[in-house]
């Protein structure tokens, strides 16, 4: 015989439910990294970040500089010369301003985003509510070896919900960047 206790139909559900909110949780992480990394490629295709002069390069060979930048955002700003991007033949496929090209570079600091944060947070909430369904379904299973699959199953849980929320906390060296990118 495999199991050696016998297993109740609801302790089956619940296992199966709970793991089942972490299979979402997974796929929804998975769906908002990828998104998240679409987004910030679709805003600059074709466009090249040179990260030892701080500056960005567009298709044409023209540079964007920095022209401002916000620690508090953690956020700067680069800009064409509005001279080189009004004279150029492909302006109109690039920009509608006249000042020039322009992009926004946020500093990497895990998750900085709105939609990032939302998503992360879907996900710890989907785990924290199958974790509690576990720890309902071993206080009424019997038996050591069922009850060893949900405290297995609840202490991944856990470990997954810590490095997600350890995710979602500001990290000291966002701060030392910001301060970089600001002096």
């Amino acid at each position: 015989m495999f199991w050696p206790y016998p297993v109740s139909l609801e302790y089956v559900l619940m296992l199966g439910y709970a793991v089942m909110l972490a299979m979402i949780a997974l796929v929804l992480e998975l769906a908002a990294r990828h998104t998240h990394r679409r987004s910030v490629e679709t805003r600059t295709i074709g466009f090249t970040y040179h990260p030892e002069h701080d500056i960005w390069k567009c298709p044409k060979d023209q540079h964007l500089f920095p022209i401002f930048s916000e620690s508090s955002r953690k956020v700067a700003v680069y800009r064409a010369p509005a001279s080189a991007c009004n004279a150029c033949r492909s302006k109109a496929d690039c920009t509608d301003s006249n000042n020039g090209r322009q992009i926004e570079r946020r500093i990497p600091q895990g998750l900085e985003y709105g939609m990032q944060r939302f998503h992360r947070a879907m996900s710890v909430t989907l785990l924290v509510l199958g974790n509690l369904i576990l720890a309902i379904e071993f206080i009424r299973s019997r038996g050591l070896y069922p009850r060893l699959v949900l405290l297995v199953v609840f202490i991944a849980f856990c470990l997954a919900i810590r490095r997600l929320v350890y995710d979602l906390r500001p990290k000291p060296e966002t701060t030392r960047l910001a301060s970089h990118l600001h002096s």
